[in-house]
């Protein structure tokens, strides 16, 4: 039985997984085409993640078409190409909340729907988690399926093929989906591939290919060398048709390649090696932004992309207002301005030179730039190595990807005190995101690490004056800058070095000192302006340094003011707030009242950067609150 489409839409009458089983080929095409049309609008509203979202429709729709879900599980990598996954599983009636605050994820999410089988939103993660998943169910008794679906992208990060060598020798019941929309391939090629595939990969073919085998090691003598020869021969025709020689090698029947936009094939296929009953690597070519123009021609623009017009694929107008440059933009010009006269600068970024703002450096400087793919762990370690031969390496990545790194940032460039410089876009709140996004750890986990310089600036200006510091300084250095366009500061024309350790007082004053790092400063100067209006004479400080602190100007002030309260857009465990009452304990200063804001222990949700800050007390109204509060001797009261 199918349903009935003469009327009115197919989505709307598809509330679940089940409702589109129902439904045949066409059917299902022309959903696809519904699902496009839903995920391109919602977009161009909330901003998200859509060129990757709309070369999965199909897929998705042929996945949860043959396969049981949720009581089979799917398991998804990073999870930018979920929408169509969210909007067939019970999600399409709040799919307008997509990355909104109090809205549902642009990540799959545990907590979100029994669909959502593991939280994600970091690459390679997927195979791993399907293995841990596969074995429970081995040791549970139970009999459901288990697939991954990753990236041509996420399988380039060394987890990936950690998990892919430990499940393939383990050799249970795991189907690993490639979305590849990478490559791509003629009608022709795919086609023929598609054929060969469905057919060899057919109960009846896989049953006779089993049995040939086993004949021929009965015959005597020759019967082993016989099967030896065949396997030879058809591993060799492997090879030279298709590239799956390594996953084949790694214990995976490999299956592909196969295009992905043909529901009749994709259905057949994920049909047929549903019941192969070992480990199966489909390898399905796509396309980045089918369906949508704009998307097509520039799938690295559409990736990740704020809300914009449909008609014109135009970031929607600013109102004509001048907008400042961002910080990542300043970071990648002053990367270009310090390269033109130190040839020993190189600059590294995982698979993120557009969104790191490197492109111009790449362009200047190709000899220089290296893009090692999703492999933080390699770059921060590759940059170690050329910092050995006297090159001064950038490593251009966000703050929450460079957590995946901090093993090789503690044993590989501090511990031998190596001149890397990590910039780290993104520390801070990022938004829309979410949980997985936000960059709220780098000032808590690499203060502690000895030898490491860590700063972050006030304004753009101050950013390129800190990253020629981080160049000169001669060992390692960390810089974290918050996304998003700066403050709107006059720039020096040319970048110059500052005194290491050393912050500045901004604003004197007597009743409040208000200690303030990186993206905090100007609120903390704005709250100060409210202030004075109700005559609390504040000083603010911009520490500029996390590590090493500004021991002499904390001291003095802290022994003259003795309201203290210290900002920073980080977690408050571990973070600078801590390291200013770890200065005044060991300074034997023991008189003042610390307040510390920042963000709490647990993780911030999604909503928009000045959202969050204001739920966090970190913004101006929250700094301003919480020195009234003070000055009438109440403790600040928490969010």
């Amino acid at each position: 039985m199918t349903i009935d489409t003469s009327h009115e839409s197919i989505l709307s009458k598809v509330m679940d997984p089940e409702d589109i089983r129902r439904l045949d080929i066409g059917s299902l095409n022309i959903l696809a085409e519904e699902i496009r049309q839903i995920i391109i609008e919602t977009v161009a509203r909330t901003g998200g993640h859509l060129a990757s979202s709309l070369g999965t429709v199909e897929l998705t729709l042929a996945v949860h078409y043959v396969f049981d879900t949720p009581r089979d599980k799917l398991i998804w990598d990073v999870g930018h190409q979920t929408y169509a996954h969210k909007i067939l599983t019970g999600r399409k009636d709040v799919f307008h909340t997509l990355r909104q605050k109090g809205g549902i994820s642009g990540f799959p999410k545990k907590e979100e729907s029994p669909y959502d089988v593991f939280s994600v939103g970091h690459s390679g993660t997927s195979i791993s988690a399907a293995a841990g998943i596969t074995e429970a169910r081995c040791l549970k008794k139970e009999s459901f399926k288990t697939i991954a679906v990753i990236g041509d992208g996420a399988m380039t990060t060394g987890m990936a093929f950690e998990a892919l060598n430990w499940a393939g020798e383990r050799k249970k019941d795991l189907i690993i989906i490639l979305n590849d929309n990478e490559l791509s391939i003629s009608p022709n090629v795919g086609a023929m591939s598609s054929y060969l595939n469905r057919v060899m990969t057919g109960q009846t073919v896989t049953k006779l290919k089993s049995e040939i085998k086993g004949f021929l090691k009965t015959i005597p003598s020759i019967g082993e060398q016989m099967f030896r020869f065949t396997k030879h021969v058809e591993e060799a025709m492997k090879t030279f048709i298709v590239p799956g020689a390594l996953f084949e090698e790694l214990g995976f029947t490999y299956v592909g390649p196969i295009e992905g936009h043909r529901l009749d094939n994709l259905i057949k296929t994920l049909v047929n090696i549903k019941e192969l009953g070992r480990p199966v690597l489909l390898h399905v070519i796509t396309k980045k932004g089918k369906g949508y123009s704009y998307a097509e021609k520039e799938p690295s623009k559409f990736h990740g992309i704020s809300a914009f017009d449909v008609a014109t694929g135009k970031p929607l107008s600013s109102n004509g207002e001048p907008v400042p440059a961002s910080y990542t933009k300043i970071f990648g010009r002053t990367m270009v301005t310090l390269a033109e006269s130190n040839p020993r600068i190189c600059a590294i970024t995982a698979a993120m030179c557009d969104g790191t703002g490197l492109n111009e450096f790449a362009r200047r400087f190709p000899e220089r730039f290296y893009d090692v793919g999703i492999a933080e762990q390699h770059a921060v370690t590759f940059a170690a190595g050329l910092a050995t031969e006297n090159f001064i390496p950038v490593v251009a990545v966000y703050s929450t990807f460079m957590q995946r790194a901090y093993d090789q940032v503690l044993h590989d460039v501090c511990l031998q005190k190596l001149p890397v410089v990590l910039a780290m876009d993104r520390g801070g709140f990022v938004g829309d995101d979410g949980p997985t996004h936000h960059g709220l750890f780098d000032l808590a986990y690499l203060r502690s690490i000895p030898h490491i310089v860590v700063m972050a600036p006030k304004d753009e200006n101050e950013l390129q004056h800190m990253l020629a510091t981080a160049v000169a300084c001669g060992g390692p250095v960390s810089i974290r800058y918050p996304r998003g366009k700066g403050v709107g500061a006059v720039l020096d024309e040319r970048p110059h070095l500052l005194d290491i350790g050393k912050g500045e007082i901004l604003k004197t004053g007597g009743d409040v000192a208000i200690i303030a790092v990186g993206s905090t400063v100007q609120p903390a100067l704005a709250a100060a302006e409210k202030l004075a209006q109700e005559r609390i004479d504040v000083v603010v400080v911009n520490a500029r340094f996390v590590k090493p602190m500004d021991g002499d100007l904390l001291c003095r002030i802290a022994r003259s003011v003795k309201n203290i309260i210290t900002v920073e857009e980080n977690i408050l465990m571990g973070g600078f707030g801590s390291a200013v009452l770890e200065l005044f304990s060991e300074n034997g200063i023991c008189d003042v009242h610390v307040v510390r804001l920042g963000i709490r222990d647990e993780f911030a949700p999604q909503a928009t950067q000045d959202e969050l800050r204001a739920m966090h007390g970190i913004d101006a109204g929250g700094i301003a609150a919480a020195a009234r509060e003070m000055m009438q001797g109440r403790l600040p009261q928490k969010k």
